[in-house]
């Protein structure tokens, strides 16, 4: 990563690559579930929401509102479902392409995978502060730019 090696708390001391590869794999998943919650935030705020309705009884997903339990249910599914490496032919912490999604990923060459990875890893790192202000600003109350009102 561009910001090298950082650990103030000590968390690896005497590490095995095992443990940095565990806490690895959940820097990568909380980023990437942080910039879903981040763009999520914004795009709610903005008015956008699913059009139609959520159940058979009329009940439309404008109604609903920002709630705990869709996030959840979110979260839910992810990890059930997509955040994983199923097939186990990951080719790195955090690869869950399984064989299905490739976008162009095997025509890199090493060095622009490196990048790539450590843009994603950065940019996660960037929205779970990011997500983190917001939750915070919104628990302060104002405005705040872009978004709006809290």
């Amino acid at each position: 990563a561009p910001l090298g090696f950082f650990d103030p708390l000590g968390l690896l001391d005497g590490a095995d690559q095992e443990r940095f590869d565990r806490l690895r794999y959940v820097e990568l998943k909380h980023g990437r579930i942080c910039q879903l919650a981040f763009l999520g935030q914004i795009t709610t705020r903005a008015g956008f929401r699913l059009p139609g309705d959520i159940s058979y009884d009329g009940t439309k997903f404008s109604d609903i509102g920002e709630g705990a339990l869709q996030i959840l249910a979110f979260v839910g599914f992810l990890e059930l479902a997509v955040m994983k490496d199923v097939t186990g032919e990951g080719e790195f912490v955090g690869d869950f392409r399984n064989g299905a999604l490739d976008f162009g990923w095997d025509t890199f060459d090493e060095e622009t995978k490196l990048s790539k990875r450590a843009i994603e890893l950065n940019n996660g790192r960037a929205a779970m502060m990011g997500i983190l202000g917001l939750m915070v600003h919104e628990q302060l109350g104002g405005s705040v730019p872009i978004v709006g009102e809290l």
